[in-house]
C-alpha cells in the first residue's frame, strides 16, 4: 500500500468512495463522468465493482445514460481476465443490470466458460425465491439455443417458477435440448388446471420440438392443443407440416 492509499488518493478506499458519485442520478453529470474516468484508471478489482454499479441506475437524458454505460462497459472489458471475478460476484449479488454483466462475461470468456458461470447462477437461484424475474430471464434467454449438457438440468427447476415469463423462457430453452427428464414435467405443466394459456402454448411448442410422446397425458393434451399441432398415432406431439426426422 502506497502513501496515496493512506491519503485516500488511490486504492480500494478511493474506489469505494467514488461509488456515491457513479450512482448519483441527479445533479451535475460531469461529476459522475469524472468518477467513471477515475475508476477506469485504477487497476484494482474494487474499481471494476464500482464501475459495474453504474449499470444499476438510469439517468436522463437517455443518450447520456447510454454513453456512460458504454464507457463503463469498455473500461471493464479492457481489464480482461482480471474483471471476471468482480463480474461474477456482481451477477451473484444483484438482480439489476444482469444483462450488462452477461454481456461483459460473453466479451471476456469463451462460451463454455460463460455457460458454466450462468448455470451456477441458475442453480443458486433455483434454491430461493425472488420477486424480480429479470436475472432469471436474462440467464435463460442467453442459454437458449446453446447446446451444452449442463444447461437442461439447471433449467428444469424453472418450469415451477411463479412467473409465467420465466416458465416460458425455460420451455423455450429446454425444447431443442431434447432432455428426457423434462418430458413429464413439461406435460404436467401443460395439463395443470392453473397453467395460463401463454404457458400452455409454449409447452406445446417445446414438447413438439423435443419430439416427446404424450403417453399418460394424451387425452388432456389433445384437449389443449392450439391450431397447427396434433398427436400422431404413436403418441408423439407434432407441428403440422413439420418435416419428418431422417
Amino acid at each position: 500500500m502506497g502513501i496515496l492509499d493512506f491519503l485516500g488518493g488511490s486504492g480500494p478506499s478511493k474506489a469505494l468512495k467514488l461509488k456515491a458519485k457513479v450512482t448519483q442520478k441527479y445533479g451535475d453529470p460531469l461529476s459522475r463522468q469524472k468518477a467513471i474516468q477515475q475508476l477506469g484508471e485504477m487497476e484494482i478489482p474494487e474499481a471494476v465493482s464500482v464501475l459495474l454499479s453504474r449499470f444499476t441506475i438510469t439517468v436522463e437524458p437517455q443518450t447520456t445514460d447510454a454513453d456512460e454505460k458504454e464507457q463503463a462497459f469498455e473500461l471493464v472489458r479492457a481489464r480482461g481476465a482480471a474483471a471476471v471475478p468482480p463480474l461474477t460476484d456482481f451477477l451473484a449479488r444483484t438482480d439489476l443490470a444482469s444483462s450488462w454483466a452477461v454481456r461483459l462475461l460473453s466479451a471476456l470468456l469463451p462460451e463454455p466458460e460463460v455457460v458454466g458461470v450462468l448455470v451456477a447462477q441458475l442453480q443458486t437461484l433455483a434454491q430461493g425465491y425472488t420477486r424480480n424475474p429479470e436475472k432469471r430471464l436474462v440467464l435463460l434467454n442467453w442459454l437458449s439455443g446453446k447446446d451444452d449438457p449442463r444447461i437442461a438440468p439447471a433449467v428444469l427447476p424453472f418450469l415451477d417458477d411463479m412467473a409465467d415469463d420465466v416458465r416460458i423462457a425455460a420451455l423455450h430453452t429446454l425444447g431443442p435440448l431434447k432432455h428426457p427428464p423434462a418430458r413429464e414435467p413439461m406435460l404436467q405443466l401443460l395439463t395443470a388446471p392453473e397453467t395460463g394459456r401463454r404457458v400452455q402454448v409454449a409447452a406445446v411448442e417445446a414438447l413438439a420440438e423435443s419430439g416427446f410422446g404424450v403417453q399418460g397425458f394424451r387425452e388432456k393434451v389433445e384437449a389443449l392443443l392450439p391450431e397447427g399441432f396434433f398427436v400422431d398415432k404413436a403418441g408423439v406431439l407434432k407441428r403440422r407440416g413439420a418435416p419428418e426426422p431422417s
